[in-house]
C-alpha cells in the first residue's frame, strides 16, 4: 500500500512537473511571437514557480504597463542572482508609477549590488525629477500665496475704496448744502403759491357759480310770483310749477362746484 501511495505521488509529481514544462515553453514561445497575453497566461499556469519564472512573469507583466503586479511578482524574488535586476525592474516600476522615492531607494541597492551605468543615470534622472518637482511645488506654493496675498490686497483696496466714497457721500460742502436748501426752500414756496393761487381760484369759481345760482332762482321765483298773480286774477286753481326762462336752470337741478 505505501509502495502504492509513493507511485502516485510520483506519478503526479511527474505529471505535474511535465505540466509545468509544457506550459513554460508555451509562455516563452508566446513571449518570443511578442503575444504577452498568452505568454501571462502560461507563466501563470506553471504551479511551482522559480524564482526566473517570477521574474519573467514581472516582465511580461511590466511590458503590459501592469506595473502594480509586476511589482508584487519582483518582489517575492529571493535569488542572489537576481537581486540586482530585481532592484534595477522595481526602480523603473516605481518611476512608472511616479513613487519617486521607492524607485530611489531600489536603484541605490541595485547599484550596491552591481555597479551599472544605465541604473545610475536612471538614478540621477530621478533625483533631478525630483528636485524639479520640489523646486515647482515650491514655485506653485509661493505663487498661490502671492495670489492669496494680492487677492487680500485687492479686497482692502476695494474696502478702503468703498469708506472713501461713503466718507464723501457723508461729508458735503457745506456751502453747497446751504444753496441746496434755499433752491429745495424756494421750490416749495414756489409750489405753496401755485396751490394757493389754485385754490383762490376754485373759490373764486364756486363764488361766482353760487351767485349766479342765487339770481336764477330769485328770477325764477319772480316769474312765478307773477304767474300766480295773473292765474288768481283769473280765479283759477292749479298746481304752481316754477317756470323757466330760456337757458335757465332748475333750482334742484343746479350742481354745486
Amino acid at each position: 500500500m505505501k509502495n502504492i501511495l509513493i507511485l502516485i505521488c510520483f506519478i503526479s509529481f511527474v505529471n505535474a512537473s511535465i505540466s509545468d514544462d509544457i506550459n513554460l515553453y508555451k509562455a516563452q514561445e508566446s513571449y518570443t511571437k511578442k503575444d504577452l497575453l498568452q505568454s501571462e497566461k502560461y507563466y501563470k499556469n506553471i504551479d511551482n514557480m522559480s524564482d526566473t519564472v517570477k521574474y519573467n512573469l514581472a516582465n511580461v507583466l511590466y511590458k503590459q504597463k501592469k506595473y502594480d503586479e509586476a511589482i508584487s511578482y519582483y518582489s517575492e524574488i529571493a535569488s542572489k542572482d537576481l537581486l540586482y535586476k530585481k532592484h534595477h525592474n522595481l526602480g523603473n516600476a516605481y518611476a512608472k508609477l511616479n513613487k519617486l522615492d521607492t524607485a530611489i531607494k531600489n536603484y541605490e541597492k541595485a547599484l550596491k549590488i552591481q555597479n551599472d551605468s544605465d541604473t545610475k543615470f536612471n538614478l540621477d534622472l530621478l533625483k533631478k525629477k525630483k528636485e524639479q518637482k520640489k523646486n515647482k511645488n515650491k514655485n506653485n506654493k509661493k505663487n498661490k500665496d502671492k495670489k492669496k496675498q494680492n487677492s487680500k490686497d485687492k479686497n482692502k483696496d476695494d474696502d478702503m475704496d468703498k469708506e472713501d466714497k461713503k466718507d464723501k457721500k457723508t461729508s458735503s460742502d457745506p456751502k453747497k448744502d446751504e444753496i441746496k436748501e434755499k433752491k429745495d426752500n424756494n421750490s416749495k414756496d414756489k409750489q405753496k403759491a401755485k396751490d394757493s393761487k389754485k385754490e383762490q381760484l376754485k373759490k373764486q369759481d364756486a363764488n361766482i357759480t353760487k351767485e349766479e345760482n342765487l339770481k336764477n332762482t330769485k328770477l325764477s321765483n319772480l316769474e312765478e310770483k307773477k304767474w300766480a298773480k295773473m292765474l288768481n286774477n283769473r280765479e283759477l286753481n292749479t298746481l304752481m310749477i316754477p317756470l323757466k326762462n330760456k337757458g335757465e336752470k332748475d333750482e334742484q337741478n343746479i350742481k354745486p362746484w
